[in-house]
């Protein structure tokens, strides 16, 4: 069981030659998740990994997966990474037209449903969602590569999101994804999040994490 926050680093900055090694240095450096950002070169500009690989570092570790689908019909995808060890499938609002099927979808397997949104994205576009997902993820920054600069008028839609779940007594955790640092990792707590994800400044070794 999680206690929030928490720290999810991101393999995508992980050295793909030695994902065994990195993920050893998630245990050991506060990492509470491995996020784990697949790509498609269509959604996003970059190709990363696919499900043999997820399958291949199930092995690494017992700490949860994040598997974060930056791809085109996610709906294709949701039973073979259910498969390949994923414990949450967080797919792109912005990819998807029946988004409640995939929600159900990912239940079906037994794992937890993430939506995730671009900064471009309001969340009152993901409202009727709400109620049904377990995650919700906020990019910070335009998905597709790493090491950017977090974009701070997005941390307003995570206390937007902390008044509704207060508000409706919803059960969605929020999760945020961009440009997070030592210099941006408190204002990111603040607005409430409760799953921090760090891949440039956390695998580059100058990450520190701390909880408000």
């Amino acid at each position: 069981m999680l206690t929030y926050p928490v720290l999810a680093p991101s393999l995508l900055s992980a050295d793909f030659a030695s994902l065994g090694s990195e993920i050893k240095k998630i245990e050991d450096n506060n990492g509470s998740v491995v996020h784990i950002d697949v790509m498609d070169g269509i959604f996003v500009p970059q190709i990363s990994f696919g499900q043999p690989v997820v399958k291949a570092i199930r092995k690494c570790t017992d700490l949860p997966f994040d598997v974060h689908l930056m791809i085109e019909h996610p709906e294709n995808q949701i039973q073979t990474f259910a498969e390949s060890g994923a414990d949450w499938i967080t797919f792109h609002y912005e990819a998807a037209v029946h988004h409640h099927r995939i929600i159900q979808q990912i239940h079906s397997f037994g794992k937890k449903a993430g939506i995730s949104i671009v900064p471009s994205t309001p969340v009152s576009a993901i409202k009727e969602l709400l109620p049904f997902v377990d995650l919700i993820l906020v990019m910070t920054v335009n998905p597709g590569y790493g090491g950017q600069k977090l974009i701070p008028e997005c941390l307003k839609k995570v206390t937007e999101l902390k008044n509704i779940r207060q508000e409706s007594d919803f059960g969605y955790i929020i999760s945020v994804d961009g440009g997070v640092n030592n210099d941006t990792l408190r204002s990111v707590l603040e607005a409430g999040t409760d799953v921090v994800v760090s891949g440039s400044s956390f695998f580059s070794g100058s990450f520190k994490w701390e909880t408000l």
